[in-house]
This record gives structure tokens, C-alpha cells and sequence, in this order.
């Protein structure tokens, strides 16, 4: 079964808020676990609340290229997109592939389309972010097939 990317349609707006929710909730049950309950609640009081309004926010964002994974007739994952012509790139702001359509090469089909449309922008660099928490394992994974190279970054806090 192949996996096609096209342009986000208004249609596919449920389906990509529902995958989203879907496909973040263990990252965010392992960033609760990292952080700690105390941290995590106060830096996410409602993550699905605030997930589903980054997402779509994002949808709506005349600034933002909206593009979906289309497998066996339905949405299986999107990424978003924002170009910054000033700093000469591209950053993939969202990711996200259906639990159900994980692990089959939707995620990189994505990534992979992903930078070659920042490539076609005229853009020299792509860029995305993601967690070094085990929850993000596959997502690092993802992203190193589709031919992006990690850099190594760590964040620091303290629960005080």
C-alpha cells in the first residue's frame, strides 16, 4: 500500500486534529513521566486542549503549508511547513503519523516530501525539531531515514 501526499483540504480537517491527538498522546504521557507531574502540569496544564488548538492554529495559517498522507483512502498522517526566506529555510513545524499507519514508511514519505518542498522553495536548510525522550525514539528514527542529520542539543531543568 503506497503512500500519497497532497495538499491539505478543508475536508481532512477532523481527521488530521484526531490523528494528531492520537499519535501525541504517548509523547506526552513519557514528557509527564520525564518532567515529572508537577513540571509537566505546569507547563501543559491540557495537552490535548493545547495540542488540538498548535495544530489548528496551524491549519489556519495562511503562512503555514499544510500537506497529508493519504493511505488506503484515508488520512493517515500531515506535516506543516514554515518558510523563512531570511534565514534561508525551511522548518517542519508539525509531524504526525496515525498510530494505525505507524511504522510503514508514512512518517518518511512525509519528512522525505516535507524537505524537498522546502528544496523547491529555494530554501538551503530544513529543519525539525523533536524530543530526545524514548517516546520520540521513532520520530528520530523517521527522520534519519528520510537523510536529516541529528544535532546533538540538551535541555536542562530542575523541578524547584
Amino acid at each position: 500500500m503506497d503512500t500519497e501526499i497532497r495538499d491539505f483540504r478543508d475536508g481532512d480537517r477532523e481527521a488530521v486534529l484526531e490523528l494528531s491527538l492520537l499519535a501525541w498522546e504517548p509523547v506526552h504521557d513519557s514528557l509527564r513521566r520525564v518532567l515529572g507531574a508537577r513540571i509537566y502540569d505546569r507547563m501543559i496544564p491540557d495537552w490535548r486542549m493545547s495540542q488540538h488548538a498548535e495544530v489548528g492554529g496551524a491549519l489556519d495559517d495562511a503562512d503555514t503549508t499544510v500537506r497529508v498522507a493519504v493511505r488506503d483512502g484515508e488520512v493517515a498522517g500531515f506535516y506543516a511547513v514554515v518558510v523563512r526566506p531570511k534565514d534561508d529555510s525551511g522548518e517542519v513545524t508539525l509531524l504526525a503519523v496515525h498510530p494505525a499507519h505507524q511504522r510503514v514508511g508514512a512518517g518518511e514519505a512525509l519528512a522525505r516530501h516535507a524537505v524537498d518542498w522546502i528544496r523547491a522553495q529555494g530554501m538551503g536548510m530544513a529543519v525539525i525539531e523533536t524530543g530526545g525522550d524514548e517516546a520520540h525514539a521513532g520520530a528520530r528514527r523517521t527522520y534519519e531515514k528520510a537523510g536529516l542529520t541529528p544535532l546533538p542539543v540538551v535541555r536542562y531543568f530542575q523541578d524547584l
